[in-house]
């Protein structure tokens, strides 16, 4: 394409107003600052420099022992999709922010692609603060474009994916976890996300129509408040609606707290008695659950009861505690909003030259890093996260059986993508959800439990600490 580009106003370029995400808009979804270092770079001649970045968090979230490590399938698309178009060109070039920058600069971007290798711990893998969750190592201008998308998708479907697993920590293998988030996520895309994460994480469907699909999946859900009360005000009763709907759905949940929650139970209990309906389960969405449940399994006692209304793993546990009989949860508002996992991409060498941030409480450590898990029996001994350089791993896969009978460190980081090229197809959702119980379950009770959990302690290798005093300025 012809990189020289005129002067062009930049509403006439851009005006746009569908703000619908695609592919083709990825490389455009980026914070300025990415933008106007990368200029910098070539005019200094340094944007082909080899550069390595670590993403990771300092912390976690307030309440959370562990992350489970999430995202990282959407991050390694994003990379191999990843292209300016001539359009992009021209729209970046009309805003006027880039006059004084280098004609390599739009040269770069015009053909450029991403070339670069990625390591990254398994999606579904317990992870902890300082630990990096995925390396790139690329070309100076590559590794720092993509570092807002990375962040966006980690970040977002590693919260996801850890209030998932602690859901299913807490309500147990065999209760029904139900993802029922998409209109409170926080937009469109993050719906679809935020229903692969949990899924993941370990829930086990989604009311998401379009998530479970894209994902072989089939969507599940019951009937909401207004179906009730447009088929009682049309047709007379809440159980002419429950009839109507079962003559599409048979045998479909039904939502029985629009009115009295005990009064439709007892005529649905009557129903079942005279076998004129098929129930194959209730959904309860308000009052006191605890009660409530109590009193319909009373009345239904073989039909499953559905518990949803602004739910977490702290209500699932007060209710269980209770002695809530509650069979399923719908979980929505609080699975897909939170605090967010707050975590940083930082440059840790360039050229092959270690380097690290100083800034006070923003201190990193320097070089290529690995992070080294030690199991037994299933179970979490240490990590000890040291260089890249360092040789201590066993061949073994974590949590596998052998390696819990002879636990040698494993290396947690894999080499993910070569030369821009992915090595290995995407992990099916039931093997990362299994990962992700697995590593859950290795941990100890005082990591998952809910109040004041206490994260282990990381060891720092003797040659990273060796190799942070000499970088130190």
């Amino acid at each position: 394409m012809n990189t020289a580009l005129s002067p062009l106003n930049f509403q006439e370029v851009w005006e746009e107003p569908d703000l619908n995400l695609t592919a083709d808009d990825y490389s455009l979804l980026t914070d300025l600052y990415q933008l106007t270092m990368i200029a910098c770079y070539t005019g200094e001649k340094l944007d082909q420099r080899q550069a390595s970045f670590e993403l990771f968090t300092r912390k976690l979230p307030e309440g959370f022992g562990y992350l489970i490590a999430m995202g990282l399938a959407q991050a390694l698309e994003y990379l191999e999709k990843f292209h300016f178009s001539e359009a992009q060109l021209h729209a970046l070039q009309s805003t006027g922010l880039f006059t004084q920058a280098p004609q390599g600069f739009w040269s770069l971007l015009a053909t450029g692609r991403f070339t670069g290798d990625v390591w990254a711990v398994p999606e579904g893998t317990a992870i902890f603060p300082n630990q990096p969750l995925l390396r790139i190592e690329a070309p100076l201008w590559q590794a720092q474009l993509i570092e807002t998308y990375l962040l966006n998708t980690i970040n977002y479907q590693t919260l996801i994916a850890t209030r998932a697993a602690r859901l299913r920590d807490i309500a147990g293998p065999t209760t029904t976890l139900l993802e029922f988030g998409t209109r409170r996520a926080f937009s469109p895309q993050a719906s679809i996300w935020a229903a692969r994460a949990a899924l993941a994480g370990g829930l086990d469907a989604t009311s998401n129509v379009l998530a479970a699909l894209k994902l072989g999946r089939k969507p599940t859900g019951t009937m909401a408040h207004a179906l009730v009360m447009a088929i009682s005000a049309l047709e007379g009763s809440e159980m002419q609606a429950f009839t109507a709907f079962h003559r599409y759905f048979p045998g479909a949940p039904l939502l029985i707290d629009t009115y009295n929650t005990i009064d439709a139970a007892r005529q649905l209990s009557e129903q079942v008695k005279q076998g004129e309906i098929e129930l194959k389960g209730v959904r309860l969405d308000s009052g006191d659950l605890v009660s409530l449940s109590q009193q319909v399994r009373s009345l239904l006692p073989d039909v499953p009861i559905f518990a949803s209304g602004d739910l977490d793993e702290y209500e699932i546990a007060r209710l269980q505690a209770a002695g809530a009989m509650i069979d399923g949860y719908g979980l929505g508002t609080k699975l897909v909003t939170g605090t967010p996992v707050n975590g940083v991409y930082k440059l840790v060498e360039i050229e092959g030259k270690p380097v690290m941030k100083e800034a006070t409480g923003k201190v990193t450590y320097p070089g290529r890093k690995q992070i080294f898990r030690t199991l037994k029996n299933g179970q979490f001994i240490a990590d000890e996260i040291g260089l890249m350089t360092e040789h201590k791993e066993s061949e073994l896969e974590p949590y596998s059986s052998v390696q819990s009978m002879f636990p040698t460190p494993i290396p947690l980081l894999q080499l993910v993508m070569k030369k821009g090229k992915r090595l290995y197809p995407t992990e099916p959702l039931r093997k990362i959800a299994e990962r992700t119980a697995q590593s859950v379950a290795s941990l100890s009770s005082e990591t998952r439990c809910l109040k004041q959990p206490i994260s282990p302690t990381i060891q720092i290798s003797s040659a990273l600490q060796k190799l942070t005093a000499i970088t130190h300025r």
